[in-house]
């Protein structure tokens, strides 16, 4: 919730495939809702953007595991208007390279 009445909502998940014990697959989407415009934000009421991805990672130990990963972005409604119009796409692929890694 914020200030004039508008709020947000973000659902998201992700859930991990185990190939082996080391090769993890984990598909993963984020969904986000919003009350109002915002135009300065570039968000449009209503669901205003989706992420579909999916990472290969491989767990050399727990605490450390490099992936590959390709995530699918898309803007509906006004939000995909407002980027339109500020000269952005409505959709994109992006393809990631990463390190997972915690103490």
């Amino acid at each position: 919730m914020g200030n004039g009445g508008k709020a947000a909502l973000r659902l998201g998940g992700e859930y991990d495939i185990l190939l082996t014990n080391q090769l993890i697959l984990q598909p993963s989407y984020e969904v986000n809702f919003y009350s109002q415009n915002d135009e300065s934000r570039g968000t449009g009421s209503g669901l205003s953007d989706t992420e579909l991805g999916l990472r290969l990672r491989y767990e050399v130990r727990r605490e450390f595991a490099p992936y590959l990963g390709v995530s699918c972005d898309r803007r509906y409604g006004n939000s995909s208007d407002f980027a339109k119009k500020y000269g952005e796409k409505d959709s994109e692929i992006v393809y990631l390279a990463g390190v997972r890694m915690w103490f």
